[in-house]
């Protein structure tokens, strides 16, 4: 049976707990000095006196208990330290003095570690043998084969099955790429003047544990190397309608957003790729050098001018190569670092506020590019800047720099061009949103974009905090 209340050591460990949770110094002083051995016995949530007292932000507590000699390397349920704690919440001198940091150093989010972390459309189970896109007899076999996989598209859009029997709903997101053989597709590739063929690469690890045989001989490399390729496939409208009439379980996803979002983090990765050559492809139809017309080479990720004199033939030109658009995305921080600034753009679904975001310019700098955009959208200025992660964006072909930005002023002045409004927002306010107790603050990003990760890096993931 239960007891039925608290041991007597037991409830003087949650005593000690209150008087640090609430603040009370000359109570929770007098207690350790009648039984010092409480000082680092832990709740059954793993917490100390150390992290309530950082948790609420009371300082004389956090000084008296390390003054007593408690430990502060003690982890919780959540494996996080009183440290971690402080951070989480905003408590700067709380975090400077646990970590031992004097006063005139960086603000404690950019002294605080930073993970790598895999963002959406990032992921992907291809390696793209880049060597072999100039090999035109391989990939003509690889074309062929039974096992190679192709991915249609029509309009940039996908050709998916639900897992759910139904089309998109942003309440059960899950589609999966429609893996199509050459049997599916052998119609389309006999006309290639109305398809556009994009060699993706091959699966990671080999089918099977031998190489298949050709007229009896083991195959080292040849025809059949045992390399499962992948190809995206591009048809016109009307052979997309044509398609669907006979494969009446599957269906082009669109619009691109927020529809791209509800696919497997791996497939995600592979449309990152395969939409964003395509669109370059649909965009470029001739040479930015001459404006003649141009060829599809090298799997797909070069163009050739087809005028014999065209000057892009000579030395290396970035118009002939799928390009790649840099975008800094930041998360500007308050001085008191406890607040973010958010912004949100006409075209935002009602109560969206994001981070800020701006194309980077010729010859400018990641930190300079996050300095200037911020400073133009909304008038803050801001000092030190700090890269977080990255992460593909196919619309159609951008790459978000994702940082952390310290701001060095705080009145908002919003261009009513870029930005429809931007607001400070507090940490309980972000948390709140977050953990889904409330919506009356704002609408966050969704997950899988670049921008909630970014304000999660700033919060913390636990929400055990």
């Amino acid at each position: 049976m239960a007891d039925i209340q608290e041991n007597p050591k037991q409830q003087l460990i949650s005593e000690l707990h209150s008087l640090a949770a609430v603040g009370d110094k000359a109570r929770l002083v007098v207690l350790l000095n009648h039984s010092p051995s409480l000082i680092n016995e832990t709740a059954k949530n793993g917490w100390t006196a150390l992290m309530y007292a950082a948790r609420n932000g009371h300082f004389g507590i956090v000084q008296a208990l390390l003054e007593k000699g408690c430990d502060k390397s003690i982890t919780n349920a959540s494996n996080q330290t009183a440290l971690d704690i402080a951070r989480f919440w905003g408590y700067k001198n709380i975090a400077n003095l646990l970590a031992n940091v004097k006063d005139g150093l960086e603000p404690f989010f950019l002294t605080t570690q930073l993970r790598e972390h895999e963002n959406y459309f990032c992921r992907t189970f291809l390696d793209r043998k880049s060597e072999k896109r100039a090999d035109a007899k391989w990939l003509n076999a690889k074309q062929k084969l039974p096992t190679t996989v192709y991915i249609l598209f029509s309009n940039l859009n996908p050709l998916v099955v639900s897992e759910h029997g139904e089309e998109y709903s942003f309440q059960s997101p899950k589609a999966k790429l429609r893996r199509l053989g050459y049997k599916d597709v052998k119609e389309f590739m006999e006309h290639t003047e109305n398809i556009t063929l994009i060699f993706l690469g091959v699966e990671l690890e080999l089918k099977g544990t031998s190489l298949p045989t050709l007229n009896g001989k083991e195959s080292n490399g040849g025809e059949d190397d045992g390399l499962v390729a992948w190809f995206a496939l591009s048809i016109d409208a009307t052979a997309a309608d044509e398609f669907l009439q006979k494969h009446q379980n599957c269906y082009f996803l669109h619009p691109p957003m927020p529809a791209l979002l509800q696919l497997s983090e791996n497939e995600a990765g592979i449309i990152a790729q395969a939409r964003s050559v395509l669109a370059w492809d649909s965009r470029y139809q001739f040479c930015p050098t001459c404006g003649s017309a141009t060829k599809l080479e090298d799997g797909g990720y070069r163009k050739s001018c087809l005028k014999e004199d065209c000057a892009s033939h000579q030395g290396v030109h970035n118009t002939c190569y799928p390009r790649v658009d840099p975008v800094v995305i930041m998360q500007v921080i308050h001085p008191d670092g406890n607040h973010c600034l958010l912004g949100r753009k006409n075209s935002f679904p009602p109560g969206l506020f994001s981070c800020l975001a701006g194309f980077v310019e010729p010859g400018e700098t990641i930190e300079n590019a996050v300095r200037r955009e911020v400073e133009e959208e909304s008038g803050v200025k801001v000092g030190h800047v700090r890269y977080v992660s990255c992460q593909p964006w196919p619309m159609p072909s951008s790459l978000m720099i994702g940082c952390i930005a310290a701001a060095v002023s705080t009145e908002i002045k919003v261009d009513n061009i870029e930005l429809e409004d931007a607001r400070w927002f507090s940490r309980e306010q972000v948390i709140e949103v977050l953990n889904k107790r409330t919506q009356n603050a704002f609408v966050a990003p969704p997950h899988q974009a670049i921008a909630h990760q970014l304000i999660k890096h700033w919060i913390g993931t636990s929400a055990n905090l």
